[in-house]
């Protein structure tokens, strides 16, 4: 037995009981007549003690050869601190081990980092030794909390009567969303598996297979540029149901968000408000809205065109919003802004604002041109109050939205307003069918090629496919899509004139598609499902932005593992056994 108790649980009721204890060496101090050493495991650090006058010669030697890391195993007795060395910081901070026997289980090089809370390894270094970054409690913690999320996760889908069932990793390239990873076959000269973006076919296969509540804690893969929130491996938990419509959808994952919101972070959620496509990008430029705070869009038209301002004269949309106590911004700041909204990553060509002073009169940057009356008109669209400021973006309707809502993002974050312990989840729903590539001229499915249209907008399908609504729904949290789903098309008809608005000819669905509507011949049931991303959703959980912290061995912005060095080249003699010449790679 290494050890008979963790490093983290040992307490002043232990004290005289004879332990075993087993982990790393966190730090030592020799005071040459004595020496203490931390021990540490995943639970907590527990103090040992080497006493030259109570220790047996030879371990007391031993211990002084202790380096940072070192794995080892001891014996000993629990005893009091003295109650000027007591920690009351630390569960086990009453008590130390006097130690009796010392094992040096593996020694250890010295790490290239500090292995503390805050450490001195840049991000590029505690990538490449992950495995001595998750020894570090934020790390650790950020893992366990995962495990947490995931287990309530399954916990309250099993006692809905949910059944958890794995579906294949090596399936069929299909040419709808990202790029997908491929993978040669070995035993089938010529042809590829290609890694699951997700499980979407297999689990509408398993609606046909009577399975009617499915889920499942997946991996997922795409082969697409990387950013903070990205991965191209990523955890989907990912959920189909049999015999529904959308408000049940809607109904269960509410409730399991409630659920993790509760148990996760006691937190209870009155609101779950319900907002379409067309009011997210009106009222905040994106579809997946922050509404933890105000600054809600108010379109300026009616009241900024026709005043011979001809930079607004000529902007198919003039939108502003109401910053709260900005007003007392200075002229630096302003202008900081303004090159803000200006960078490349953003694309305004400038911005106009205006101050609402506290004698409820106004102060703009286009005066020459605005009346009060006027400004007022603005601070009443925006709903400005005295002491705010209003910043007016215009230009094409859809890239000025977009940008101004880029602003909105950065001001609540310089303002505070994006508080990590305060979540806001909302339901995003009718969101359009089908989106216009404008190079190709083609249109593609904006959730996927087997979400089911409004029915009232069915007819629609032959004279306008822009204007159908998909049965579609994404959940936000904070500002982050963190799920999305519909329900699904169940008939073969239906799937047939998707995919021949969506370019297909009949050879090619049937080639890539045939086996599903082959299965929707033998009595498919309606359904519909969701996928949630676990490590988004934890991270916002845990309070971060960025998923990294919360996945044990992630890949960095350039989707190399640089721990294990991946992707690496193979050999001549595998590439061969593929079936790949070597002047094609």
């Amino acid at each position: 037995m290494y050890r008979s108790h963790n490093c983290g649980e040992l307490n002043a009721s232990n004290i005289n009981t004879e332990v075993t204890l087993a982990g790393w060496v966190q730090k030592s101090r020799d005071k040459g007549f004595m020496n203490w050493v931390d021990l540490r495991d995943r639970y907590g650090i527990t103090q040992l003690i080497f006493d030259e006058s109570r220790t047996d010669k030879t371990v007391f030697e031993l211990a002084k050869t202790l380096g940072r890391e070192f794995v080892i195993q001891v014996k000993g007795t629990v005893i009091e601190r003295e109650d000027k060395n007591k920690n009351k910081n630390m569960i086990t901070g009453d008590i130390e081990i006097l130690v009796t026997q010392l094992t040096i289980l593996n020694a250890a090089l010295t790490p290239p980092f500090t292995i503390e809370d805050e450490t001195d390894g840049g991000e590029d270094i505690r990538m490449k030794y992950r495995y001595l970054d998750i020894r570090r409690n934020p790390v650790k913690n950020s893992l366990l909390f995962r495990h947490k999320v995931a287990m309530e996760v399954r916990k309250y889908l099993s006692d809905l009567d949910f059944c958890e069932v794995e579906t294949p990793y090596l399936i069929k390239s299909t040419p709808e969303g990202a790029r997908d990873f491929v993978v040669p076959s070995r035993m089938n000269e010529g042809q590829f598996y290609a890694l699951p973006q997700s499980p979407q076919t297999f689990k509408q296969l398993l609606m046909v297979g009577g399975m009617d509540k499915y889920f499942q804690i997946v991996k997922c893969f795409r082969d697409e540029d990387l950013r903070a929130d990205r991965q191209p491996e990523f955890t989907q938990i990912d959920c189909e149901m049999a015999f529904v419509e959308q408000e049940d959808i809607l109904n269960v994952f509410e409730g399991l968000t409630r659920h993790l919101l509760k148990e996760i972070k006691g937190i209870e959620v009155d609101k779950f408000p319900r907002i379409t496509y067309d009011y997210a990008m009106k009222t905040y430029g994106n579809d997946k809205p922050d509404i933890r705070f105000g600054m809600e869009f108010g379109e300026l038209n009616e009241f900024a065109q026709h005043k011979d301002f001809p930079v607004f004269n000529a902007a198919e949309l003039v939108v502003g919003i109401a910053v709260p106590g900005a007003g007392n911004y200075t002229r630096k700041e302003i202008d900081g802004l303004i090159d803000w909204v200006k960078r490349p990553q953003v694309g305004a060509s400038g911005m106009v604002y205006a101050k609402c002073n506290d004698d409820g009169t106004f102060k703009s940057s286009v005066d020459k041109f605005y009346d009060q009356d006027d400004l007022g008109q603005w601070a009443k669209i925006t709903g400005a109050k005295p002491g705010d400021m209003i910043f007016v973006l215009s230009g094409p309707a859809n890239k000025t939205r977009a940008q101004l809502s880029a602003l909105r993002m950065e001001l609540a974050t310089r303002l505070g307003l994006r508080k990590p312990e305060e979540f806001a989840p909302l339901w995003v729903v009718d969101f359009p069918l089908l989106e216009l590539d404008e190079e190709s001229g083609r249109y593609h499915a904006m959730h996927h090629p087997f979400t089911s249209p409004k029915p009232e907008d069915m007819q629609l399908l032959e004279t306008d496919p822009g204007k159908v609504r998909a049965n579609a729904y994404d959940m936000v949290l904070n500002g982050n899509e963190i799920g999305g789903g519909s329900i699904r098309i169940h008939d073969k008809a239906t799937q047939q004139l998707m995919f021949k608005y969506l370019g297909f000819t009949e050879e090619e669905a049937k080639a890539q598609f045939g086996f599903l509507m082959d299965a929707f011949q033998f009595g498919a049931p309606p359904h519909g499902g969701l996928a949630f991303g676990l490590d988004r959703l934890v991270a916002i959980l845990g309070g971060q932005e960025t998923i990294r912290d919360f996945i044990a061995f992630p890949k960095n912005n350039s989707g190399r593992d640089v721990m294990i060095d991946a992707p690496a080249k193979i050999d001549d003699a595998q590439l061969k056994e593929l079936h790949i010449k070597l002047d094609t790679i």
